[in-house]
């Protein structure tokens, strides 16, 4: 199998067009850059025998049905996505539901929601709080449309499943692009650990084509460290949430950006070496596909037909 080439192309990086004025927001752009995932036609069978994921470790196709079994055995399962892309969000409904129909007993962890709004997920999910009153707060910190990920709140409110917030507040990671983690609070830090631009190397590269002409010197460090504070904070949240709740298993949703195993998942490798955990990433023809996709990248791979 080939080495696995960085997930994002340069013309996708010319794109994020980093003025240095909106350098200091830099970190949003992790948003923008998900949607460069390609379309995975969830529910509609693949040019392989109807099998619609690869298993990059042992170059199979299988069924959900299949894989479903391997994760129900891990504690944490990470679903990448293309924000505005709704074949990405049934596939995140679809491994939802078809891991929970193992007798698995399933959290969902969301990107969409930073960890101190939990109490408005936990009253939906207890019928105090109502739709109208979750898409509000939905809108408020992610931005994005809304009925793109209405099935999956309606699914898991519907069957019981809990929802857990994972993110920081946004003008966090701003700051911290702006003036460094050094920069933040004890209060802001929180249960954070030392954040520090520390990435594999095609992880670094992927960061500096984004960061394009702020990648070097202090403008990189503080960008990079932004990112890794992004991809930190949901790995201490969602390891924290498994440690209270050691009968649970965690399917995360979050942008291909960070569920790339180079990303939160490595720093959820630094909290818990051991812990049994599982990617799925949708194909990005050219850049992520059958040819190029290794373990360093995801462990099943959702295939465009």
């Amino acid at each position: 199998m080939r080495r696995p080439l960085p997930l994002f192309s340069r013309r996708a990086a010319a794109r994020s067009r980093l003025a240095p004025l909106a350098f200091v927001t830099a970190i949003s752009l992790f948003a923008a850059a998900a949607l460069l995932g390609a379309a995975f036609l969830a529910g509609r069978s693949c040019a392989r025998g109807g099998d619609s994921l690869l298993d990059v470790h042992t170059g199979a196709w299988l069924p959900l049905g299949r894989v479903a079994e391997d994760l129900a055995r891990c504690r944490l399962v990470v679903v990448g996505e293309t924000h505005d892309d709704p074949a990405h969000h049934r596939l995140q409904l679809d491994v939802i539901r078809a891991v929970a129909a193992t007798g698995a007993r399933v959290s969902v962890g969301l990107e969409m929601f930073p960890a101190g709004e939990q109490a408005v997920l936990d009253g939906y999910l207890l019928g105090r709080v109502d739709e109208a009153a979750l898409e509000k707060a939905f809108v408020a910190y992610w931005g994005h449309t809304w009925a793109l990920y209405r099935d999956i709140f309606r699914a898991c409110r519907q069957a019981g499943i809990p929802l857990v917030g994972l993110n920081v507040p946004r003008g966090l990671t701003r700051k911290v692009a702006r003036e460094g983690f050094a920069a933040l609070t004890p209060e802001e830090r929180g249960s954070l650990p030392l954040v520090a631009c520390r990435v594999d190397r095609d992880y670094e590269a992927f960061l500096r084509r984004v960061a394009g002409d702020h990648a070097g010197g202090t403008d990189f460090r503080y960008f990079c460290e932004a990112q890794v504070v992004w991809d930190t904070a949901m790995a201490v949240f969602a390891k924290g949430y498994l440690d209270a709740h050691p009968e649970r298993l965690l399917v995360v949703l979050c942008g291909t950006t960070h569920a790339w195993k180079r990303a939160m998942p490595s720093q959820v490798r630094l909290l818990a070496p051991d812990l049994p955990l599982r990617v799925i990433l949708p194909e990005i023809p050219g850049r992520l596909d059958p040819a190029t996709a290794g373990p360093g990248d995801c462990d099943y791979l959702a295939a465009v037909p």
